[in-house]
């Protein structure tokens, strides 16, 4: 896959997703970041393509 940061196509899940997160990390602020990805690729049935990009840009190991 290429270093594309756009959203991928379809990505509504991908937008609830990072709704998701969002509330998740500050409701829950000891939560590491990266175990509430994998939760979320979970939860809303990402596809390896939306799961790439959440990595890409949400991990805290993601590259600036």
């Amino acid at each position: 896959m290429g270093s594309d940061s756009r959203l991928p196509t379809g990505s509504d899940k991908v937008k609830k997703a990072i709704c998701w997160m969002s509330e998740d990390l500050l409701s829950n602020p000891q939560k590491k970041r990266d175990a509430v990805l994998k939760e979320a690729e979970i939860r809303f049935d990402l596809s390896p393509a939306e799961c790439e990009f959440l990595t890409k840009n949400f991990s805290k190991t993601a590259p600036c």
